[in-house]
């Protein structure tokens, strides 16, 4: 009797062993497979800064309420005044009427 429970003894132990070596590598792969899933997780979320500056605020200007026309550039005005002169010159317009679209011209 003594051989039968030492081989029930031997059975028991390495059953035993087994489970927990089995055990052991259960809990070690879920770890395993928990840390694998989290980065996957990880790699599909987008990727923001460690640190994002708070957004600037912007003002913009009021329009304004009512607006001028606007005056036409030097370079307009000039051209104006040389054709001025030029019909002055050939006698089209007299020295008042240069003098009064000068004046316009010039806005004065």
């Amino acid at each position: 009797m003594p051989g039968l429970l030492r081989g029930i003894a031997r059975t028991a132990v390495v059953a035993g062993t087994a489970s927990a070596v089995s055990g052991r590598v259960r809990h070690r792969q879920d770890g395993r497979w928990a840390r694998q899933e989290a980065q996957d997780q990880m790699a599909q979320q987008p990727q923001q800064p460690a640190y994002a500056p708070p957004p600037q605020q912007v003002y913009v200007a009021a329009p304004p309420a009512a607006a001028a026309p606007a005056a036409p550039d030097m370079s307009a005005k000039i051209d104006q005044l040389k054709q001025l002169a030029d019909l002055k010159s050939q006698g089209i317009l007299t020295d008042a009427e240069f003098e009064a679209q000068k004046a316009r011209i010039l806005g004065q």
